[in-house]
């Protein structure tokens, strides 16, 4: 018999696999159970909009989701209550179990830490279209004789076009069709961080050992190992090791491997030995269909016109297509009602990204005023609290919305080293996928650049 921590850490995994991400972290983060008496469940929750939202849109949802793990549940209530998003954080932390089919932590039911693969990634939620087709057909073809079909798989393409998604459908595919087959997906900035604290600690060959085993190693954004020369040396051995043995390698990268400047040429002739597919800009055609995919997945029902005029005025980017959809989805369940013309438009000039010709001292000038420091702060080398966030906000918004390099972005605030740019990158990145308040700063603070 499960307990209540138990139990609604379990729904909570049941319901974060079948709705939208966004909706999860908007209704559901901060929730947990604070009452169960004659077979009714009492979910508390931190606000009145949340309580609302929650009986009116997924109560019968919660409640089958429940009763999935005790049928005797008969009824679900909600209650507002200040405290809730403290119990649940310390539910959260203290609920230190094996991972089993009853006992799942929530933090663990995106990634598996033993192969850093997201689930959801998959070929059955990859959106095809004419501008992807030629890279979705490599990775199927690569699945289906993995280390000898197209062997390196090299996916590249501009932020946002799918790549991560692809190249990690290839692992969760291969892992599901062979559960002894290792897999591992890392980033070019893990590894490289991995190679030089290894180097330090004198634990090389426990490095070696460590990549040496996999059957499946899926490389992201190899471009950020440009200009590390025993980084790509290291990169170098390894495909060696991996590739004679005949185990699967995919990577991808912002551009094709001869052109990428700062990498070695025998890594190159490496990286382009296999199949080389490039993921370019989605047309109009496939931003629509990619749009209505993502609506039917979200049970949103969307305008054709609506969709259209998206398409049109929203190129390029799908990351930021998916990112202005949430945003509608939320306003609409909002509202209650179907938005008008003029507020869709209002909601694409606000979430769009921002003019690319703005200059970097302009973002450091307008996010330093909205977050009331004194800009010339963000460029010393201070540790102070109201400084840091506004500085790490900062050099996340230059790399995602303008893709300026990790090196350029040190450079221009304060000279400071890329490692510390990743940093502060990635703590933005992982915190605005639980950190509410965090994500409608990011929203504002792009809101005030573009205007």
């Amino acid at each position: 018999m499960l307990n209540d921590q138990e139990l609604w850490q379990n729904t909570l995994v049941h319901i974060e696999m079948n709705i939208s991400e966004a909706g999860f972290r908007t209704w559901f983060k901060d929730t947990v159970i604070v009452k169960h008496d004659n077979n009714i469940i009492t979910i508390g929750v931190p606000n009145k909009i949340v309580k609302d939202w929650l009986q009116e849109k997924h109560h019968h949802f919660i409640l089958k989701s429940l009763r999935g793990f005790d049928d005797s549940i008969r009824s679900v209530e909600y209650m507002v209550t200040k405290n809730a998003a403290k119990r649940a954080a310390r539910e959260q932390k203290t609920n230190q179990v094996s991972v089993n089919q009853n006992q799942l932590l929530l933090q663990d039911m995106f990634i598996d830490k033993r192969d850093n693969l997201n689930p959801r990634y998959t070929f059955d939620t990859f959106v095809v279209g004419p501008f992807n087709q030629l890279a979705h057909a490599a990775a199927e073809a690569v699945v289906q004789n993995p280390g000898l079909t197209y062997n390196p798989l090299f996916i590249y393409g501009g932020t946002g076009h799918g790549k991560t998604h692809l190249i990690q459908a290839v692992g969760n595919y291969l892992k599901k069709t062979n559960s002894n087959r290792k897999v591992f997906y890392v980033t070019s900035e893990r590894f490289a961080m991995d190679y030089i604290n290894a180097i330090k600690t004198g634990k090389g060959n426990n490095f070696k050992d460590k990549y040496r085993q996999y059957d499946v190693l899926i490389f992201d954004d190899v471009q950020f190992i440009a200009d590390k020369e025993k980084t790509q040396e290291e990169l170098f051995h390894l495909f060696n090791a991996l590739y004679d043995n005949n185990k699967q390698i995919v990577f991808s990268s912002d551009k094709h491997p001869n052109s990428l400047i700062g990498l070695q040429d025998r890594l190159k002739g490496r990286l382009s030995a296999g199949m080389v597919a490039e993921i370019p800009n989605p047309d109009i055609e496939s931003r629509m269909e990619i749009l209505k995919e993502k609506a039917q997945q979200n049970s949103f029902n969307i305008p054709d016109e609506v969709l259209e005029y998206i398409a049109k005025e929203v190129p390029g980017n799908i990351r930021e297509l998916e990112g202005l959809l949430n945003t509608l989805i939320c306003k609409t369940q909002l509202k209650g009602k179907e938005l008008s013309a003029q507020e869709v438009q209002n909601v694409v000039k606000n979430t769009t990204k921002p003019n690319k010709n703005i200059s970097v001292s302009e973002v450091v000038k307008k996010i330093s005023r909205y977050y009331e420091v004194d800009e010339q702060n963000i460029y010393k080398k201070t540790r102070k609290k109201e400084v840091v966030r506004p500085r790490q906000v900062i050099m996340y918004i230059l790399r995602e919305d303008f893709a300026i390099s990790y090196p350029s972005i040190g450079e221009k605030i304060g000279g400071r080293d890329h490692t510390t740019v990743i940093h502060s990158c990635e703590k933005i990145k992982n915190e605005i996928k639980t950190d509410i308040s965090l994500d409608q700063e990011i929203d504002h603070v792009r809101t005030l650049i573009h205007n």
